[in-house]
């Protein structure tokens, strides 16, 4: 039963199989009849008719011409030549392929065998065979339209991948023109000039050269010139260039050409001038053949080089032969830092550096080491012996920290948590590289005012000191803070605290550390200077978010940073005076103007309280003085003392406010004035001191942002003592400060 069901789908598909072929011609039918397959080559005839036809491709274009080279020679009737066209043809059968039109082709080949060419609207066309490479030869011929001093042609190029040209014009050294095109080089020999060049592929060429009409020769006059040579020697590491100016003023006759001395192992490297036609160097002369030789002046630059691996040499000098006059200038540049020994004979001047050639100096691109001039003479040649040493550059700092403010709070725990704000100048340096201490982290940074991500290494971690489409002109800041987990207090002992080493040179760095206040400190130690050892007048301690405020000029207390000097000042010498100006609640008074009138002699002068609110006189003779103290919004408080020189006196005013101006007099005796001083003196450094370990605005900030920024919980210290140190110059190391504490 299976067998004959089989038999009847056989039957059933070789009955149908006309209706699933395609338009072509269908194969004969057999007789009808019935044939007994397998079951997997019925399933296997069913999947081959119902497949989809498979289409012809189509190449997206019918051929390319690939390259084509062009060999043509000028003759006195037109330009005659041969052009090669490689290409391929991709459709199958028979294709017209276009090949070049504006030109007479005399003959064809292909592969040795004539080609026939068809003309269709003015272009010559082959008909190829498809699906196959051609290499064709055409013999072509082109007009040439000559004008006055001109000879020109018109070149249809092919539009082929590269179009290739050798061209043979009459004449040495004719110069040719080629538009659109690039000639790629240059060659004259046995009265003609060969060019080669590259053509731009389906582009129109011009092709044009400058014809001269032969003239009757006449007998050339004798050649008298004078030649003046100014030469630049550059020394540098490895090489020794020199560029010769040749400045050439004709006398009599019309040289055609003029013959340069070359100085021996220098490679020419080149001639060029406004009247300079070519130039061509043969065993060690430059000939030089110009343009128009009925000009009575030339000027030649020439340049040479040569390597060398010493450090010393004989200077090279530039001679042209014939000439009736040499004089020359030679002038030595280092291009680094070097230390030059020039040694001159044979008729050889030093001269000043300001007294050479404007336009020789004008070439010098390096620092200037010596100068000389010479007139050759007969019967000597200058020469000069040059030896150097020289330096090396050092390199440019990438980036460098004008000032660094660091906060560091330490816990009841022995935790530290530091704030480092940084001002930098940046060049090219893309990371800070930190040098951790083991058991710290980073807790946030900041470039500019936008966060960052840093990144640690197995040297270190780095924090980006540029970000994407961020490139800084002047100073910009960078901010981050990291912990510490430290060890914890004793009752009593001792402890340091160390910053990172940065990569980056800090210019100054500014530290405040504010401990729990239930910590007595004290034997401060480490590299850092406390910040009241310090000169007054010297360094300004920044307390804020300013970190481009000036380093000079302001007092270390005071006025600048909102701290008072507390360091008092040493005893009056004889003739000397001075004390403090203060208001009525204490407070110094900075700029208080004191005048000092000797009433014996008449004579006065006028000292001013500096930022701590103290002024100084010397100079003084003893006798009656009158002292008078004023500053705009208090009265003018005036001392009217008998003054011994031998033994100088602390005299200090306590101004009044007053709405208007008016004078107080006080009497007292020399003795309590300066009682006065010396007890206003020890109010200030008492003031001074309790200031000193008060907590500035950069600690203030800083609580609050580990209260309301930083991704952390600790328990930062609220009341305490702040102690501030400075450091300058710090290179790539550690900053540390150690203390001895006691539990209060």
């Amino acid at each position: 039963m299976k067998a004959r069901i089989l038999a009847f789908a056989c039957s059933a598909l070789l009955l149908q199989a006309p209706l699933w072929a395609d338009d072509r011609t269908s194969p004969p039918v057999p007789p009808g009849g019935s044939v007994t397959i397998p079951l997997d080559e019925y399933n296997h005839l069913i999947e081959l008719a119902g497949r989809t036809p498979r289409k012809t491709d189509v190449p997206p274009i019918p051929y390319v011409l690939k390259r084509a080279e062009l060999k043509l020679n000028v003759a006195s009737t037109g330009v005659m030549g041969k052009l090669r066209v490689e290409g391929e043809v991709f459709n199958k059968g028979i294709t017209k392929v276009p090949l070049v039109s504006g030109v007479t082709i005399f003959d064809a080949q292909q592969n040795g065998k004539s080609l026939p060419l068809l003309q269709e609207s003015g272009t010559h066309v082959a008909v190829l065979p498809g699906d196959s490479t051609f290499d064709l030869a055409l013999d072509t011929g082109l007009p040439i339209s000559l004008d006055a001093g001109r000879a020109s042609f018109r070149l249809s190029v092919p539009a082929a991948g590269s179009v290739f040209l050798t061209l043979v014009v009459p004449g040495d050294h004719t110069s040719v023109r080629i538009h659109p095109g690039l000639i790629t080089n240059q060659t004259s020999e046995n009265g003609s000039t060969t060019i080669e060049a590259i053509l731009q592929p389906g582009q129109p060429a011009e092709v044009s050269w400058a014809t001269r009409e032969v003239a009757t020769p006449v007998v050339p006059r004798e050649v008298h010139f004078l030649s003046d040579v100014k030469t630049l020697l550059t020394v540098s590491e490895g090489e020794l260039r020199v560029a010769a100016l040749a400045d050439i003023s004709v006398l009599q006759g019309q040289p055609q050409q003029f013959e340069i001395e070359l100085p021996s192992g220098y490679e020419l490297t080149g001639t060029t001038g406004a009247s300079v036609d070519s130039a061509e160097e043969k065993d060690g002369v430059l000939l030089v053949n110009v343009t128009n030789p009925a000009l009575h002046s030339h000027q030649f630059l020439i340049s040479l080089e040569k390597s060398i691996s010493v450090s010393k040499i004989d200077a090279p000098f530039v001679s042209l032969r014939g000439a009736q006059r040499e004089t020359g200038e030679i002038l030595v540049e280092g291009a680094g830092t070097l230390e030059l020994t020039a040694s001159e004979s044979g008729g050889l001047k030093r001269m000043d550096l300001k007294e050479t050639n404007p336009y020789l100096r004008s070439m010098s691109r390096f620092p200037m080491q010596a100068a000389f001039r010479y007139h050759r003479q007969p019967t000597e040649t200058p020469k000069l012996a040059l030896e150097w040493t020289l330096f090396p550059d050092s390199s440019v700092l990438a980036a460098v920290v004008e000032r660094a403010v660091v906060t560091t709070l330490v816990t009841t725990e022995g935790k530290s948590l530091t704030e480092i704000k940084l001002l930098v100048k940046n060049q090219a340096q893309p990371f800070l590289k930190l040098a951790l201490a083991p058991g710290a982290s980073i807790l946030s940074a900041d470039v500019a005012g936008e966060k960052v991500k840093p990144v640690e290494g197995p040297d270190g971690t780095r924090v980006p000191l540029l970000r994407a489409g961020f490139r800084p002109v002047g100073a910009y800041t960078v901010n981050f803070v990291y912990l510490h987990s430290g060890a914890p207090f004793a009752k009593k002992g001792g402890s340091e605290l160390a910053l990172p080493k940065m990569d980056v040179p800090i210019n100054l760095l500014q530290w405040e550390v504010f401990l729990p206040e239930q910590y007595n400190v004290k034997e401060f130690g480490g590299d850092a200077m406390p910040f009241y050892q310090l000169p007054p007048g010297t360094v300004t301690f920044i307390a804020g978010d300013d970190l481009s405020a000036t380093n000079v000029g302001g007092a270390m207390g005071g006025v600048a940073g909102g701290f008072v000097n507390p360091n008092p000042t040493g005893p009056l010498l004889p003739g000397q005076i001075g004390g403090y100006v203060i208001d009525p609640s204490g407070a110094v008074v900075p700029n208080a103007r004191i005048t000092i009138t000797e009433v014996d002699t008449g004579g006065s002068q006028v000292a001013v309280t500096d930022a701590s609110g103290r002024w100084f006189a010397q100079n003084l003779r003893s006798g009656r003085i009158s002292l008078n103290a004023f500053s705009p919004g208090f009265r003018q408080d005036r001392r009217d003392i008998s003054y011994d020189a031998s033994r100088p006196i602390g005299v200090s005013f306590t101004l009044s406010v007053a709405s208007t101006a008016e004078t107080v007099e006080v009497r007292a005796s020399n003795a309590e004035l300066d009682k006065e001083t010396q007890r206003i003196e020890r109010d200030l450094k008492k003031q001074a001191e309790q200031q000193q370990t008060a907590a500035s605005a950069n600690v203030v900030n800083f609580q609050r942002k580990v209260s309301g920024v930083l991704p952390i919980r600790v328990d930062v210290p609220r009341t305490g003592n702040a102690y501030r140190f400075v450091r300058p110059l710090v290179l790539d190391e550690e900053t540390k400060i150690t203390f001895a504490y006691k539990t209060k």
